[in-house]
């Protein structure tokens, strides 16, 4: 069963996370989302839906302010050459499309259909603001239930050390 707002929502409660839902109108960049940051607490991300050359997937979320180095990232993560994945894939595996890409479409995917790969930088925020499977709304939640909840459903973060897929 794919998970839409409501239902991704309820689960959210019956999982016991805590989080608070702010409605905004739509945003499709980071850029886009700078001027929610006052009004929405906890680390903003961003998120990249990926795929190597030899067809492996990775949803890549990272401080909003990171500068991701694709050429170093996959050397980090010791696949091959990564690029984005279209739309359509998107879809396929996340049941989101593109502004609303987020962890918690992982939800939607498979145990082990993509790699979750989280930015050490995050952790170093008590609480992160996240879309619930559409660019309408942010879910802000701790992330240590955050990720646990991912960990229970399949989908264990790969840790990247701090800043290892920033530029600079």
């Amino acid at each position: 069963m794919r998970l839409t707002r409501d239902t991704l929502l309820r689960l959210l409660e019956d999982e016991g996370v805590s989080a608070t839902t702010y409605t905004h109108p739509p945003v499709f960049t980071v850029e886009e989302s700078n001027a929610l940051k006052l009004d929405i607490p906890g680390a903003h991300i961003k998120n990249l839906f990926l795929k190597d050359e030899k067809g492996a997937l990775f949803l890549v979320v990272a401080h909003h302010d990171t500068a991701i180095n694709l050429k170093q990232l996959w050397r980090d993560l010791g696949c091959k050459r990564l690029s984005f994945g279209r739309p359509e894939l998107l879809w396929d595996v996340l049941a989101v499309r593109p502004g609303s890409v987020t962890p918690l479409a992982l939800l939607n995917a498979q145990g082990g259909a993509i790699t979750f790969v989280w930015d050490g930088a995050l952790d170093g925020y008590d609480l992160i603001a996240a879309h619930p499977l559409e660019n309408t709304a942010s879910t802000v939640m701790p992330r240590t239930q955050l990720l646990a909840l991912l960990d229970r459903y399949g989908h264990a973060a790969v840790r990247l050390p701090e800043s290892a897929c920033a530029t600079g």
